[in-house]
């Protein structure tokens, strides 16, 4: 059951994730978080980076869909000046919202990663749905009420991993 939360890949963050490494490997679709993996929770809007990490993607034709647990007005807020595809309220780790996006792309799950900052949640709910995952380390050390606890239980999940040789990779929480 562990092994549903261990990714395939851990990045420091998004910026470390190359439009033409994903294309190598048949990659032409990405579904991923928005808060404290694309921008710290609390900031509204993209920053430049993350639009300039869009275009790239864009560029060499990879479809980017944000799926986030957060709110409507704050998903559409932060997705719409990106021209991108979102889901808001997706309930992850449920797959429902990673089959919804993968509808959306018209792509098959070989063709997409999702990306996330959160075991419990996009890891987890990302292998659960059949995706190649990549874990990011958040962008800011602090989170939600809920996020919070997670992140309790991701210490130690993460600690046991570590134990067993799964992972070399440290966590800047950690």
């Amino acid at each position: 059951m562990l092994k549903k939360f261990l990714p395939n890949e851990h990045v420091p963050s998004v910026f470390d994730i190359d439009p033409n490494e994903l294309k190598e490997k048949g990659i032409k679709g990405v579904i991923t978080d928005l808060d404290n993996t694309l921008v710290a929770w609390d900031v509204a809007d993209a920053t430049e980076d993350i639009k300039t990490w869009f275009q790239k993607m864009n560029d060499h034709g990879i479809q980017v869909t944000i799926a986030s647990n957060n709110k409507e007005a704050r998903v559409k807020l932060f997705s719409e000046p990106l021209d991108t595809t979102f889901i808001y309220s997706a309930r992850k780790p449920l797959s429902k919202a990673f089959k919804k996006a993968q509808k959306k792309m018209e792509l098959t799950k070989s063709e997409i990663v999702v990306i996330g900052d959160q075991l419990l949640t996009d890891v987890l709910g990302g292998n659960t749905a059949g995706f190649y995952t990549i874990l990011v380390v958040p962008i800011v050390e602090t989170d939600g009420f809920i996020t919070r606890i997670n992140r309790k239980i991701e210490r130690r999940i993460l600690n046991w991993m570590r134990r067993k040789g799964k992972i070399t990779w440290q966590r800047r929480d950690q």
